[in-house]
């Protein structure tokens, strides 16, 4: 095979266009074979084959600075900088499912947040000028969907004005983000591919001009980098050139050979250029092809023959909420739906199916939505806005100021709260709890089962002047857990023996952390230990009735999917030291550090957020309380 000759990028050189192709036949062939058997980015990495070979024959990395927006697209790169153990994809001390800088120094960019990539550029190429690196390139790969983003045209703004800073943006135009791409972009792009008179022009050009000995290819190569009075003559590409960058394309993704002649001239090009590639999400593989909701984006364990899953998944957090949302659809017409280009993975293609007038994709445009959304729940209806938990962070400022400021009532519902795992550290949800307690008026709800999703998404829609945030886990939903009583508004899960006067442990559970809980408490009943179980369900403003339960128990102790700092234990500390109650408190939760991709209970394990690690730390503390050691209990969690 001539994929286990490729060692790095520059083995790509000798080569002939024969062998290229076979090249990427083996890499197609390799990704649907591996990927089959660990799950990962399937679609979006089968159709860079020929374009991630181009970038490599044609720019020299690591001197010259290839990036991925976003790095999903990035395991051909991988493949031909020398990684191509894809065994243990995505799970512990394995290959990462995006760019990482621990692993190869091809990789720059491994944030797998979207639209980020034209930032880093920028300054990359920057860097170069300042340092007068004349021999050094900067290529920069977007997706057509990460176009949609605002930083990304913030970024063309400010390349766009260093007219003689050489840069290449390589525009990988596959008509689609997780589904298809939309916005008035995605229609310009879309023009520039169906507008075939000036690639049926050239092409007739190169046929003619490639029997022309000796002049006949520079001639094409000139004639096809022509100034943009011929070419806005055949086709509408104006846009890119008017903000001052010059433009090359479409191109044929697919052709190695034309991918690696507008590469060229982009790279001798003095200033920024844009390469505009037309590619094939899911290409070369009839399953992903014929799966049209997102062409086989991310998958999981699959029959590679089928592309079928090899186990029946159960119900998910996501299908809870999306079946829940159709019905709230029926029951209410002012209720719409706003995702960010992920129509299918929060779960609210359900709701489009049903009310295609009440849907809105805003594209990779986080912040935008949130505003939209406060400007819809001010015209009058309550929109509910999905998005994974980790992208909110970059709305933040939306959520504070539009939203808040505004007392809109704005519902965002936050999938994939706390630790994810195989996406690794810029995918887990651990910020949310944290960065949303400084906003004032926002309520924030934390359900424990699917029972209590349902209802707490109706609690939540049901507020018209302040925002709500329900945010749940990643995965499978467990099984109920029922409260046996409720204190203010909270739930009570369990209670110590009737003659407990005055129990040692008040444990405060958060959101699917509940069955984890019940057993801590059943741990610490083997030690003698009695413990009442709460789950405040709402967990921003901390409830009332904490603080006076909180005085009848010894000890309290907080377990949340969240970082500590400034989650929900400090939030439950604050509100104990403003009721004057002096009793202390043991906060557990995610530390304040970027994990590594793994499954999620190794991660869990490996940060100590497990029963038998809690509980063990619980009982040390306990008895130092009873004084019957003097050596301090074990660290707690941090």
């Amino acid at each position: 095979m001539l994929l286990t000759r490729i060692k790095g990028p520059r083995d790509l050189d000798r080569l002939s266009q024969e062998e290229l192709n076979q090249l990427a036949a083996e890499i197609r062939s390799f990704l649907v074979d591996a990927v089959s058997k660990t799950g990962g980015h399937l679609g979006p990495n089968l159709g860079v084959v020929e374009l991630t070979i181009a970038l490599h024959r044609v720019f020299d990395s690591p001197k010259d600075k290839v990036l991925f927006d976003t790095g999903h697209q990035a395991y051909v790169h991988k493949l031909l900088t020398g990684r191509q153990d894809f065994g243990g994809l995505r799970t512990k001390n394995g290959l990462s499912g995006y760019p990482s800088r621990a692993e190869s120094d091809h990789d720059v960019v491994e944030n797998s947040h979207a639209s980020t990539v034209l930032g880093w550029a920028d300054g990359l190429a920057k860097a170069n000028e300042v340092l007068g690196r004349e021999d050094h390139h900067v290529a920069a790969v977007i997706g057509d969907g990460a176009l949609t983003g605002g930083m990304a045209w913030e970024a063309l703004n400010n390349i766009a004005a260093a007219k003689d800073r050489p840069l290449v943006i390589v525009v990988n135009d596959n008509e689609r983000s997780y589904g298809p791409t939309i916005g008035g972009l995605a229609n310009h792009l879309a023009t520039l591919r169906t507008t075939d008179g000036y690639e049926r022009f050239l092409a007739r050009g190169k046929e003619i001009l490639e029997r022309t000995p000796v002049v006949g290819k520079p001639l094409f190569e000139t004639l096809h980098g022509a100034k943009k009075g011929l070419k806005d003559f055949i086709a509408p590409q104006g846009m890119f050139e008017d903000l001052g960058l010059k433009y090359i394309g479409p191109i044929d993704g697919h052709d190695i050979d034309a991918l690696e002649s507008a590469l060229q001239r982009a790279k001798r090009f003095s200033g920024p250029v844009i390469v505009h590639c037309l590619t094939q999400k899911g290409r070369g593989y009839t399953p992903a092809l014929e799966h049209e909701a997102d062409r086989f984006h991310a998958v999981g364990v699959i029959h590679p023959d089928t592309g079928l899953p090899v186990k029946t998944a159960a119900a998910s957090w996501t299908s809870v909420f999306a079946d829940e949302m159709v019905k709230l659809g029926h029951e209410r017409e002012d209720i719409v739906g706003i995702t960010a280009a992920m129509l299918h993975p929060v779960g609210l293609n359900k709701f489009a199916e049903a009310f295609p007038n009440r849907i809105y994709d805003v594209g990779i445009a986080e912040q935008h939505g949130a505003t939209s959304a406060a400007g819809l729940a001010t015209g009058g209806v309550h929109p509910v806005f999905a998005v994974y938990a980790t992208f909110l962070n970059r709305a933040f400022d939306q959520v504070l100021m539009d939203v808040a400021l505004h007392k809109c009532g704005v519902t965002f519902v936050l999938d994939r709260a706390g630790v994810t795992g195989d996406d690794g550290a810029s995918h887990n949800g651990m910020w949310d709890m944290s960065i949303l307690q400084v906003v004032p008026g926002l309520r924030l709800a934390a359900p424990r089962d699917a029972e209590q999703l349902r209802a707490q998404l109706r609690e939540a829609v049901e507020v018209k002047d302040a925002p709500t945030v329900v945010r749940y886990s990643k995965g499978v939903v467990g099984p109920a857990v029922p409260a046996v009583g409720r204190i203010g508004g909270m739930d009570v899960l369990r209670t110590p023996a009737p003659e407990v006067t005055r129990p040692d442990v008040l444990l405060v559970s958060v959101g699917a952390l509940a069955p984890m809980c019940l057993e801590i408490a059943d741990l610490l009943d083997k030690q003698g230990i009695s413990t009442t179980v709460v789950d405040p369900r709402w967990v921003k403003p901390v409830d009332e009735a904490l603080a006076p339960l909180a005085d009848r128990h010894r000890v309290v102790v907080t377990v949340e999917d969240n970082g500590r700092t400034g989650g929900v234990g400090a939030a439950v500390s604050q509100a104990l030291r403003d009721a004057g109650v002096d009793v202390p408190l043991r906060d557990f939760g995610i530390p304040q550090r970027f994990l590594d991709h793994a499954l999620r209970k190794e991660i869990m394990a490996e940060i100590g957020l497990t029963a038998p690690d809690i509980a063990r730390q619980v009982t040390g503390l306990v008895a130092k309380l009873d004084g019957r050691f003097d050596s301090e209990p074990a660290a707690a969690v941090d």
